[in-house]
Parts: C-alpha cells; sequence; structure tokens
C-alpha cells in the first residue's frame, strides 16, 4: 500500500504535468482566437471612422452646396424681382387715361423713365392686343413688329392671373436671353395686350464667372417645367431642353431643398446634387462630382488602410510566430510525455502511466458500471536465465515478451505496460474474467511459440472487476498479483484467476 500511495503522489504530478500542457494547447487557440477578434475589432473601428468621415465629407459638401445654390437663387430672384418692378411700372402707365392725351415723347419718358437699365437688361418693349410693337424702350419710332405666335404671348392671352411669366431660353435681338412679360388689362380685365423684356445670358455667364469652381462642378436654372435656362459649363445643346421629357430621370429624384447623389439627367458623371428652396419662376440645382467630394477621403482610405493593413500583417505574423513556438513547446512536451510514460527496452508504457491510466479507467468504470480487467505477466525463471546467458540475452526475452503481449492487446483502450523488472501488467476496460482470461492464454501460448528455448515461459494472475465504493483499483492489482504469485506456485507457465472474496468477481 506504500508503493500505491507513491504512485499516487506521482500519478498526480503526471497530471499537473498533462494538465499544464493542455493549457499551453488552449493558450495557441485562445492567441489566435484573439488576434483574430482584434484584427476584425480594429477593422470595425477603422470602417466605421472610414464610413463617419465619408458621411462628414458628403454633408460638409451638402451644405456648402446648398450655401452656393441659395445664393445664385436669391441674386438671380433680385434681380428679376428688379426688372419685374419696370415690367409693373410700365404696364400699370399704360392703362392710365391720361396717357393718350400725351405726345409720343411724353409717353416714352412716362413709360420708361424709371424703367431698368442694367447692362444685362434687354429693351423693354409693348405689344398690343393683335401682338403688335407699340411701345420700345429704345426707339420713339420703332419698326414694325408681331409677336403674336410668341409663347409667352398666347400664355398671357389665355391666362389672366398668370402674372410674370418667364419664357425658355431664345435668340432675341441678335442675343440668347430669357424673356420676361406681363399681361396688360384694361378695368374690366380685357386683354390690352403685353409687356416684354429680357434678361441677356451675359448676366449668368458674369454671375457664374464669379464664382470659382472646380472642374465637372455644374451649376443649372431651370423653370418650374423643369426646362433648362443655363447651365455652366455652357452647352448650347442642353440650354432649353425639358428635363421632364427625358424618361430616365424622375422628378422625384431631386425634390425642391432636397439632395440626389448619383448620375444626372444631363451627362453620366456621378455628382452630389442639392436643389435651392422654391420660388415661383426657378429653381437652381448646383452639382459636384462625387470623386471631387471624396477625393480626400479617399486618400485618408489608402493611407489609413495601408498602416491598418500593415498592423494586421504585424498581428497575424507575431500569432503564427508564437503560435509555432506554442506548438512546439507541446509538441517537445509531447515527446517529453512519450519519453516518461514508456519504457525504454520494450517500447510499452512503464509503471506510471499505467497507473494513470487505470484510475481514469477505473473512474469511467465506476461511473458506467462496467467490468475492469488487469492481467499480471511474470517472466518464468528469469534471474537464472539472466545469470545464465548474461543481460542481454535477459533484456532480449524482455523484449520477445512485450512484442507478445502487444500482439495479443489491440484494442485501443487497452495499456499494456512493463510493471518492473521482469514483470509485465495490462489493463483490459470493459472485459470480464473469462475474456480476460482468454487473452491472457493468447499471451502465454504466443511467448510459448516464439522462444526457442523452453525455459522462457510466463506466468500469469488474471482478475476482473465491477468498481464499487467498498474497494479501491490497487485491490484489484493486489488480486492479480496473488493469481500471478499462485500461478508460479502451482508450477509457472500458466494463467490463474483471482479468487478473494473482498471482490466481487464477474463471471
Amino acid at each position: 500500500m506504500l508503493f500505491g500511495r507513491q504512485s499516487d503522489v506521482a500519478g498526480k504530478g503526471w497530471f499537473g504535468k498533462v494538465s499544464g500542457r493542455r493549457r499551453w494547447r488552449l493558450s495557441t487557440k485562445l492567441l489566435i482566437a484573439s488576434s483574430i477578434a482584434t484584427v476584425i475589432g480594429f477593422s470595425a473601428i477603422c470602417t466605421s471612422v472610414m464610413l463617419d468621415m465619408r458621411r462628414g465629407e458628403e454633408e460638409l459638401a451638402r451644405q456648402t452646396l446648398e450655401n452656393l445654390a441659395a445664393g445664385i437663387d436669391a441674386d438671380i430672384s433680385r434681380n428679376i424681382e428688379l426688372y419685374d418692378l419696370s415690367l409693373r411700372a410700365v404696364a400699370s402707365n399704360l392703362v392710365m387715361p391720361e396717357i393718350k392725351g400725351v405726345t409720343k415723347e411724353i409717353q416714352h419718358l412716362i413709360l420708361f423713365d424709371h424703367a431698368a437699365t442694367a447692362k444685362h437688361f434687354g429693351v423693354i418693349q409693348v405689344f398690343d392686343a393683335q401682338g403688335n410693337l407699340t411701345h420700345d424702350a429704345a426707339s420713339l419710332d420703332p419698326a414694325p413688329e408681331n409677336r403674336g405666335d410668341e409663347d409667352y404671348f398666347q400664355v398671357h392671352r389665355a391666362n389672366p392671373d398668370i402674372g410674370l411669366y418667364m419664357s425658355r431660353p431664345m435668340l432675341r435681338r441678335s442675343a440668347y436671353s430669357v424673356v420676361f412679360s406681363r399681361r396688360i388689362s384694361d378695368s374690366d380685365g380685357g386683354f390690352m395686350g403685353v409687356v416684354v423684356g429680357s434678361i441677356r445670358f451675359s448676366y449668368f455667364h458674369e454671375l457664374f464667372g464669379r464664382l470659382t469652381l472646380n472642374p465637372g462642378d455644374t451649376i443649372t436654372v431651370l423653370r418650374r417645367d423643369r426646362t433648362i435656362i443655363m447651365r455652366t459649363p455652357f452647352d448650347i445643346e442642353v440650354i432649353g431642353k425639358n428635363l421632364a421629357e427625358r424618361p430616365s430621370w424622375r422628378a422625384d429624384n431631386l425634390k425642391e431643398g432636397t439632395a440626389y447623389a448619383g448620375v444626372g439627367p444631363v451627362d453620366p458623371t456621378p455628382r452630389l446634387y442639392v436643389r435651392s428652396g422654391s420660388t415661383n419662376l426657378f429653381f437652381v440645382v448646383v452639382g459636384k462630382p462625387l470623386s471631387t467630394i471624396l477625393n480626400l477621403w479617399h486618400r485618408e482610405v489608402i493611407r489609413i488602410g495601408a498602416i491598418m493593413l500593415m498592423l494586421i500583417l504585424f498581428v497575424v505574423g507575431t500569432t503564427l510566430f508564437l503560435a509555432r513556438e506554442i506548438g512546439r513547446r507541446a509538441e517537445a512536451e509531447d515527446k517529453l510525455e512519450e519519453l516518461a510514460t514508456t519504457d525504454a527496452l520494450t517500447g510499452l508504457k512503464n509503471r506510471r502511466k499505467f497507473d494513470i491510466e487505470i484510475d481514469a479507467e477505473w473512474r469511467r468504470a465506476s461511473r458506467n458500471q462496467t467490468p475492469v480487467a488487469v492481467l499480471m505477466i511474470d517472466a518464468d525463471h528469469f534471474k537464472a536465465y539472466n545469470d545464465t546467458y548474461g543481460h542481454q540475452a535477459g533484456d532480449q526475452v524482455l523484449v520477445g515478451i512485450a512484442i507478445c503481449i502487444s500482439d495479443s492487446v489491440r484494442r485501443a483502450g487497452d495499456c499494456p505496460a512493463r510493471y518492473g523488472g521482469e514483470e509485465f501488467a495490462v489493463l483490459l476496460p470493459g472485459l470480464s474474467v473469462v475474456d480476460a482470461f482468454a487473452v491472457a492464454e493468447t499471451i502465454r501460448a504466443k511467448v510459448v511459440q516464439w522462444s526457442e528455448d523452453p525455459v522462457t515461459t510466463v506466468s500469469i494472475g488474471v482478475a476482473s472487476v465491477t468498481p464499487t465504493a467498498a474497494i479501491d483499483w490497487t485491490n484489484l492489482i493486489e488480486a492479480a498479483d496473488k493469481a500471478l504469485y499462485a500461478a508460479k506456485a502451482n508450477g509457472r507457465n500458466q494463467s490463474v484467476v483471482a479468487a478473494i472474496s473482498q471482490l466481487a468477481l464477474v463471471a
């Protein structure tokens, strides 16, 4: 029992080494998992930061474009309002009764003395109900002219409440212009004609020319029906086109006061478009290429991405290096374990490993209520053989016996071991005493067949028991050992089954 306590201590020490090795192997998995989690975490953080930066760039660009669109809208609205005051004055003065009794020069002064005369404003003209030119701010005797077929004339004649009307872009007096007109009505609301003025394209060119625009930036002024009045960069082929006639572009893409990112209706360049607020006559759309907006962001993505890639490579490289070193350590520990648990001469498990295995199998069998069998094997007349033929010959005998045992015990859970000196032990989990006895006889017969010297035989003690709380595996070893001594006492070269009243043998 003293030896049993010593083996328990040795087993506990060995369990400590085994658990230490397992902790190292677990550390490898934990290291790799931690590295993967770290890489994923940092990548997620950087991706989130990059997306926030992108949203920030887009929001800054949107606010800048909103301010630009609002400023352009305000400038154009102010000039149109100023020009409209002149048109209103002409229309109201024409219906005054006193104007009919004065000379042509006085009429001209009354009508056009306070008319806006900025360089980009066209000449104000008055057409009667038939579309004939009656008054011209540039001449007392204007040449005959009829505009009865113009769209603005038709609109005012058909709609008394239309107010100020903005026409499509047209060529007027050798200059591309946008025509503004107002209806002239008598006291009964009857149609008396229209007063017409214009703002030349040069006004828009000068207005846009004062702005600092990047290549690809666009500014588009559209009438309420989405007819393009002016656009920069200027393209005469686009001016006057109605976007409502383009099926690929929907009005919902860009509602008033909103923004839209994507391909516009005029060219295939993806842009961020911002539309100004509502006015009665027109609205302004400002666009900036997405590539320009995200140019700085792209550079930051490349820079931070390169840094992240280097960090990821460093983490991966360090992880692989440490994992390899841990693997090498585990492999070395496996080899040390094998050396520490293997008998160097026979290649079987040693006494310490046998004690560990039988302790584990005993616990398993106790839970499952299955039998555990043990064979104790001893070489007959080994001391005399060793003294007669020498230690080398004796070692060969032990190796031969070990081979015979290994050939007879092939199950995964079986544990053949060199128990000490010329004594061997075989752990046979799950076998009854009958099956264990059959294995013992197989081993004994193989030893007899293998040995050229009839003196080399083995004696075997067999014991099998189902574990209970009252017994320990050391009792099983003791029973098999006593059966072994009984086999020797009975003449050797035989197998004997243990018969001890304290053990409940399995038949």
